[in-house]
C-alpha cells in the first residue's frame, strides 16, 4: 500500500514571533499518523506557497502553515488543479478569520492533531474575476487597512494593526458608486463598504452569527453599507453594526451565489486581507464544495 504524502507549506514570518518548536511537534503528529512528510518554507516573494501548492498534484494532503494570505495562496494553487490534495491549516496569524470560523486550535500541535482526527468536509471556494479567496473580498471603508499593515505590525500588535491602520483611512473615507447585480437582483448605490464572506469574522472586527453562515451550501453572504444621507442614518447604522443587526434597516445583507459589479471608479480590493487591483467590472462567483478539507 503507498503511503500517504502531505506537504507542509510553511510561511516563517507569520504570527507574533512565535516559537518554531510546536511546528516539530506538530510535524511529528503526522508522521506518527502515517504520513510521508515534506515541507516546503515560503520566500517572501509573492505567490510563492500558490506555486508550491499548484505542484502538489502528486500529495494526499497538502496543509497550509501561516496566516489567512497564506491560506489563500494555498487554496489558490490547489484550485488550478484538476484533482487537489485535501487541504489542511494550521493557523499561525495574527487574525485567523478563517481559523476562528472554523475553531480551529491555534496551537500548531493541536491542530495537527485535529487534523489526522478529522474526516473530509467539502468547503466552499470564492472566485473573484481569474483568483480565489477563501472567506472573504471587500472594497471601501478599511479594506486598505488589511493588505496595507506590515507584517511586523501585525507580529507585535495583531488585530490592533489593523485598527490604527484603518483609522489613517478616516480623513478619506468617502462613498462608492457602482452597480450591483446579486443572483438578479439589482444593488445599485453608493457604498461606503461592501463584503462578499463565507465566514463568521470580517477583518476580525465585524462578526456574523454562526447559523447565518455555511461553508459548503454555495453561497456567499454578502454585506454592504451605504452612503448615510442623514446623521439619523448615520446612527442607525452604527447601531446596527455594533449590535451586530445586519438585517436593520440601512444596511444590505444577503445570502448569494453569484455576483456582478461594475464602477467608473478606483476601487480596491481585499482578497483574505491580500491586495486586489480595481477593476471596471469583476464577476465574483461561489465555487460550491470545491476543495476537502479536514475539519
Amino acid at each position: 500500500m503507498r503511503q500517504k504524502k502531505l506537504l507542509m507549506i510553511v510561511n516563517p514570518r507569520a504570527g507574533r514571533n512565535k516559537s518554531r518548536g510546536p511546528l516539530f511537534d506538530a510535524a511529528a503528529i503526522f508522521s506518527q499518523a502515517g504520513y510521508l512528510l515534506s515541507i516546503h518554507n515560503t520566500t517572501p516573494r509573492a505567490g510563492d506557497a500558490a506555486e508550491a501548492a499548484a505542484a502538489a498534484g502528486d500529495y494526499d494532503v497538502v496543509a497550509a502553515v501561516g496566516g489567512d494570505g497564506t491560506l489563500n495562496e494555498v487554496v489558490s494553487g490547489l484550485m488550478t488543479l484538476e484533482r487537489p490534495p485535501i487541504l489542511g491549516y494550521l493557523p499561525q496569524g495574527s487574525t485567523n478569520d478563517f481559523a476562528s470560523s472554523l475553531h480551529l486550535p491555534a496551537k500548531p500541535e493541536e491542530a495537527a492533531a485535529a487534523m489526522v482526527a478529522a474526516a473530509p468536509r467539502r468547503l466552499d471556494v470564492g472566485r473573484w474575476g481569474e483568483r480565489y479567496f477563501v472567506y472573504v473580498a471587500s472594497f471601501g471603508a478599511f479594506t486598505r487597512s488589511s493588505y496595507t499593515a506590515s507584517q511586523a505590525a501585525k507580529n507585535a500588535l495583531g488585530h490592533f494593526a489593523y485598527i490604527l491602520e484603518g483609522m489613517k483611512d478616516l480623513n478619506s473615507l468617502r462613498p462608492y458608486r457602482v452597480k450591483l447585480t446579486a443572483d438578479g437582483e439589482a444593488l445599485d448605490g453608493e457604498y461606503l463598504f461592501g463584503a462578499v464572506c463565507n465566514s463568521t469574522s470580517i477583518g476580525g472586527l465585524m462578526k456574523l452569527e454562526e447559523e447565518r453562515v455555511v461553508l459548503d451550501d454555495g453561497k456567499f453572504e454578502l454585506l454592504l453599507i451605504p452612503n448615510p444621507r442623514t446623521p439619523a442614518d448615520l446612527q442607525n447604522l452604527v447601531l446596527a453594526l455594533l449590535n451586530q443587526e445586519y438585517d436593520r434597516e440601512g444596511l444590505v445583507f444577503r445570502h448569494v451565489s453569484s455576483i456582478h459589479l461594475e464602477t467608473a471608479e478606483e476601487l480596491p480590493w481585499s482578497l483574505d486581507g491580500e491586495y486586489a487591483p480595481s477593476l471596471p467590472a469583476v464577476d465574483i462567483e461561489n465555487r460550491r464544495q470545491a476543495l476537502e478539507m479536514l475539519l
